[in-house]
């Protein structure tokens, strides 16, 4: 079976937080034989450039078979790793549609059917943000990650006044967002109110890795990473470190489904915890992450989701939630549908 054509459709939906619409590219691709598959990437293209984009990238699919998925991960004309994340996911959801099976089916199995997740909460004051976190953990979800300000004096407000309206019944994360200098982060986390976290990410303004071990031996809160993986190499080079216990892994950063589980092997065999994590998604790359979730019993703690991804999607039926978790959709492929009304309705001009 080989790939006929391709489409490319730039979508903006909804609201993500306070930053506006969620703007997607879509991937779709398709056999002669009328079968399809989707995939999804955050690229910043503009819509008068998807034609001449989706002939460069037609000449170079067309006739390729769907079975040769590692072969995508040395083309070229596949960069950058968001592009090539899309085009895989969207070749897996065709090869899996082929083979009347869901996709995690592919990668070993249901090793659970509901993932539970870690909630993205951003773009509030202080206030807000702990009444949403109260709202979130009444709906179940008992993990949440908090989104720096930029500010110490706010981040530790937001922080502290989330504790007081949740207590302990919700795990807590904060995505530092790399904001901050050695001084300033390391002040922040030996401040009462960073007691307590789950963990830290990515909260210094250099990629250097020597200088988040060295945060890291200068305070109790364990550290996470995910701006510096995007291949399985960073997540050795994180662990060499020995002070850094999470990784965080982007599908859309790496590349794809397939190095995105190199990255989980790697952080497996060295005992660390791989999370994954993901930008805001209308839906279809929501689906990929929760196939690879529940296939690979590293990602066994809560990988996170934006809380849009659960209400703003272009899909014809929205991800079941219960309790916090999120149901692994069991159709074939990624086991969703793209409702291509929805595509038209929310296509960028």
């Amino acid at each position: 079976m080989k790939i006929n054509d391709l489409e490319l459709y730039l979508v903006a939906i909804g609201q993500n937080d306070s930053a506006g619409p969620l703007r997607s590219l879509l991937v779709r691709v398709s056999t002669a034989g009328g079968l399809e598959g989707w995939g999804e990437s955050g690229l910043p293209w503009r819509s008068s450039e998807l034609p001449e984009r989706r002939d460069a990238l037609r000449a170079i699919l067309a006739g390729r078979s769907v079975y040769d998925i590692e072969e995508l991960h040395t083309l070229e004309a596949l960069n950058p790793a968001p592009l090539r994340s899309a085009v895989e996911m969207a070749v897996w959801d065709l090869m899996g549609r082929r083979m009347k099976q869901p996709l995690c089916n592919l990668f070993g199995g249901f090793f659970r059917r509901r993932v539970p997740v870690s909630l993205r909460l951003g773009g509030r004051r202080p206030g807000q943000m702990a009444q949403i976190a109260r709202e979130r953990a009444e709906q179940g979800f008992h993990t949440q990650m908090l989104v720096s300000s930029g500010r110490p004096e706010e981040d530790a407000a937001m922080v502290a006044a989330v504790r007081e309206m949740v207590g302990d019944r919700v795990e807590l994360r904060f995505d530092g967002m790399s904001h901050y200098d050695l001084e300033t982060a390391r002040e922040l986390c030996l401040s009462p109110e960073f007691e307590g976290l789950q963990f830290v990410v990515d909260p210094l303004n250099t990629p250097e890795l020597h200088a988040l071990a060295s945060l890291s031996r200068q305070t109790n809160v364990p550290l996470a990473t995910s701006r510096t993986i995007h291949h399985s190499s960073d997540v050795m080079a994180v662990l060499r470190t020995g002070v850094i216990p999470y990784v965080l892994i982007d599908l859309e950063q790496v590349g794809g489904i397939i190095p995105a589980r190199a990255c989980a092997a790697v952080a497996e065999a060295a005992a660390a915890i791989p999370v994954l994590s993901s930008r805001p998604s209308v839906g279809i790359a929501a689906a990929a992450m929760l196939h690879l979730a529940t296939a690979v019993s590293a990602f066994s703690g809560s990988n996170e989701i934006a809380a849009c991804q659960l209400r703003d999607t272009v899909l014809a039926d929205p991800l079941e939630t219960i309790d916090g978790m999120v149901t692994v959709p069991h159709g074939p492929g990624l086991g969703v549908e793209v409702d291509r009304a929805k595509v038209e309705k929310y296509q960028v001009a």
